[in-house]
């Protein structure tokens, strides 16, 4: 315990610091939350430890306020681990925990409106959207920025909703109690099979025992992996300690929410990046006065101020999305396990297609191999078959008179035919979005760019506009060059062009597009699942979105358009992940009492991966593919740091790049790779250059990188990003 006049080293958040020495007001202990000024701005810190700036005492300012609440010594010792990774600095992971708007003070006053959803107003794609955010939090009052930042309308779309009132005034203090009676039971109506008991009974030991462990929870898609953790996060609850459910983003499905009420008798606490201000206050508080000890989140849920954690469940562990490259670079599986090893507690990992990582860390015996080889309810797995197009060329079609290159085969088409005509529903995946990728002159070669980024725009036939799918920007669609006045073409295909197929050859079909432009909230999705298991959908044409979690019980046939698309990437994780994408979408077929049919169309049927998929033999094609990263030294047999620069001017990036080429390090056992344009040069009007640092399984690269790095001035107008065993190589 510190004594008020201690000088005390404080960990601030929002800015990149390893700490400042503030003088204590009011007694405290290491990792006290306390609010201190800098550059006569308040800021929310940690007690980090004793200063040790030897500042004058007259230049050391004064604690504004000692809070009684904090962080506990295993949560500092995370924050210090994770920067010594991941090179991010402490104040930068404080800020991922502290990033709730007013933690610390009362709730503000502003104007509160609620959606009147018996307006008779007309609903526009935008109106829509705000009425989908009201839904997804549980039609909570909100303000106008909150409604503007959740529905991602203009402040004009609100005013106008105010004015008709179908926004209408709701008071202004939030309800600041709202999570007071959770009290979560167990409904003890399900019943495990003997694998699922298994597999529950050895995590639930883990959990009684108590320490550190890692449980892969491996199941075929449909296995039950779901209610095996929802049996360990029950053992872990009523022991009196807190349990976070960790899962992509767009997981968070009605679907799921029912699953867990069915289970809890209440739906979970839910922690995304759609919350309004004040409920994301409201759960960061309860959290951290342990009100709130079961939560459902997204990667950012593991940065909540957690007390007393005693279980992390990670679902779909081998999704990219947990990997974050905005607030720094880090990956929230990684992470989560090296919270749960300083913090002693188990880890439970759930998937049908785990990360290459994960796999050899079960091979090593550092985790449990927990695995469940049948579908749940007596399901059975689907049939899965390539289609040559080789050999089975698709036929053109023809769409309001005009002809166009088909992409569906014969094959294809006779089955999904046939599954209509059986009364059961169809999935076609292709991982494009829009109408067409490219928009060309043949005559000249000009192509339509975003002026932002280096980058190709998409034709999106439904916004009728060109989009650039990295910055957002969007341009009307000229018909004629503007280079020499030819009419342009649209090469490729995306699912737009899929729909307008499947219109043409199945005119009396019902469809529905799903991809991320579209499907743009949890409502939206969620209309679309109420209409598929409602019989309101015969097919159902989509990108990476049908791959995650989903459960149609009639959903009988899945057409895959393109299954070459990934396989042939630079990236030498591209094998590993067309894998695991097209084995999730194949595992949407058949879950109900009907079986299933999964078409492949491809020009390669002999590809490793895709004869693994027909043969649901994931294991060899992992050795196979393991093999190849082992004698390459790529991870998870060495180890890799990626070194991004961005600048502004080209002309400060390169000498900047140059400088520290010439300053670079001779590594013993690894090399330091570029710089190189990155393969997307241009981003928002930032110019990007590219570092690789390789090294072996056990080279300490890290320090390496942190020492070079500072060596170099950077200059006021260039950002260095560094990430770990990156995922993205663009």
């Amino acid at each position: 315990m510190f004594e008020p006049g201690t000088v005390v080293k404080v960990l601030v958040s929002n800015i990149p610091n390893g700490g400042y020495d503030y003088r204590l007001t009011a007694a405290a202990e290491i990792g006290t939350f306390v609010c201190v000024h800098v550059m006569n701005r308040p800021c929310i810190g940690v007690i980090w430890g004793l200063g040790d700036s030897d500042l004058p005492e007259n230049k050391i300012k004064n604690v504004s306020a000692v809070y009684d609440s904090g962080l506990n010594i295993t949560d500092l010792q995370w924050i210090a681990r994770m920067s010594s990774w991941t090179l991010m600095p402490p104040g930068m992971i404080l800020r991922l925990i502290v990033n709730v708007q007013d933690a610390f003070s009362p709730p503000r006053t502003d104007q509160l409106y609620s959606f009147n959803f018996s307006t008779t107003a007309r609903m526009t794609d935008n109106r829509l959207a705000v009425s989908d955010a009201f839904s997804s939090n549980d039609n909570e009052p909100m303000t106008a920025s909150d409604i503007q930042n959740i529905a991602h309308v203009s402040s004009a779309v609100v005013r106008s909703l105010i004015k008709n009132q179908t926004l209408v005034p709701s008071g202004t203090v939030p309800c600041e109690n709202a999570y007071d009676n959770l009290n979560y039971c167990d409904s003890g109506d399900i019943v495990l099979n003997a694998g699922q008991q298994v597999a529950a009974d050895t995590i639930g030991d883990a959990i009684s025992r108590g320490g550190f462990s890692v449980h892969l929870l491996d199941g075929i898609t449909g296995s039950g992996k779901t209610q095996v953790y929802f049996d360990s996060a029950w053992r872990a609850y009523s022991s009196g300690k807190s349990v976070l459910l960790m899962m992509p983003e767009i997981a968070l499905t009605a679907q799921f929410m029912h699953r867990f009420a069915s289970r809890f008798g209440m739906s979970p606490v839910v922690w995304h990046s759609n919350l309004t201000a004040a409920r994301r206050r409201q759960i960061w508080r309860g959290v951290l006065n342990g009100k709130i000890r079961m939560v459902v989140g997204t990667r950012s849920a593991l940065f909540l101020p957690w007390q007393d954690l005693g279980l992390i469940v990670i679902d779909e562990e081998h999704d990219t999305s947990y990997k974050q490259e905005d607030m720094g670079n880090y990956h929230a599986r990684d992470m989560a396990i090296l919270r749960a090893s300083i913090a002693r507690i188990p880890v439970v990992l759930a998937s049908a297609t785990p990360a290459a990582e994960t796999l050899e860390n079960v091979n090593l015996g550092k985790y449990v191999h927990l695995k469940l080889t049948s579908r749940f309810g007596g399901a059975q797995l689907p049939e899965i078959k390539t289609i040559d197009l080789r050999e089975n060329h698709p036929d053109s079609y023809t769409f309001r008179g005009n002809e166009f290159p088909g992409h569906l085969s014969s094959q294809l088409c006779d089955a999904i035919g046939q599954t209509l005509s059986s009364g059961h529903q169809a999935m076609l995946f292709i991982n494009r979005r829009g109408f067409a990728p490219i928009v060309q002159c043949k005559k000249c070669g000009w192509t339509a760019t975003c002026t932002d980024c280096s980058v190709g725009m998409t034709y999106h036939k439904r916004l009728g506009k060109l989009l650039c799918h990295i910055c957002g920007r969007t341009a009307p669609l000229n018909t004629a060059c503007p280079d020499c006045g030819t009419d342009v073409s649209m090469r490729g295909v995306g699912l737009e062009q899929i729909q307008q197929e499947v219109s043409a050859r199945f005119p009396s079909a019902r469809t529905a597009l799903v991809s991320s432009d579209i499907i743009t909230s949890r409502q939206s999705l969620e209309r679309l699942v109420d209409k598929m298991e409602s019989g309101d959908l015969d097919i159902v044409i989509g990108t990476q979105i049908l791959a995650k979690g989903h459960h149609f019980p009639n959903l009988t046939l899945v057409g895959v358009v393109d299954s070459d698309m990934g396989l042939f990437g630079t990236d030498f994780r591209a094998a590993e992940h067309t894998f695991q994408q097209l084995f999730q979408v194949a595992g949407r077929a058949g879950r109900g009492e009907h079986p299933g049919t999964v078409l492949l169309q491809t020009y390669q049927p002999d590809h490793p991966v895709l004869t693994a998929i027909c043969a649901s033999d994931r294991d060899s094609f992992m050795a196979t593919d393991m093999a190849g990263r082992r004698a390459a030294q790529m991870p998870p047999f060495g180890q890799l740091i990626a070194v991004i620069v961005e600048g502004q001017r080209e002309s400060v990036l390169q000498k900047y790049c140059t400088d520290l080429s010439a300053a670079a390090p001779k590594l013993t056992g690894g090399k330091i790779m570029g710089p190189i344009p990155a393969q997307i040069y241009q981003v928002r009007n930032w110019y990007r250059m590219r570092f690789l640092v390789a090294g072996g399984q056990n080279a300490a690269l890290q320090p390496i990188v942190s020492k070079w790095l500072s060596r170099i001035k950077q200059p006021a107008n260039i950002r260095v990003k560094i990430d770990v065993n990156p995922i993205n190589f663009m």
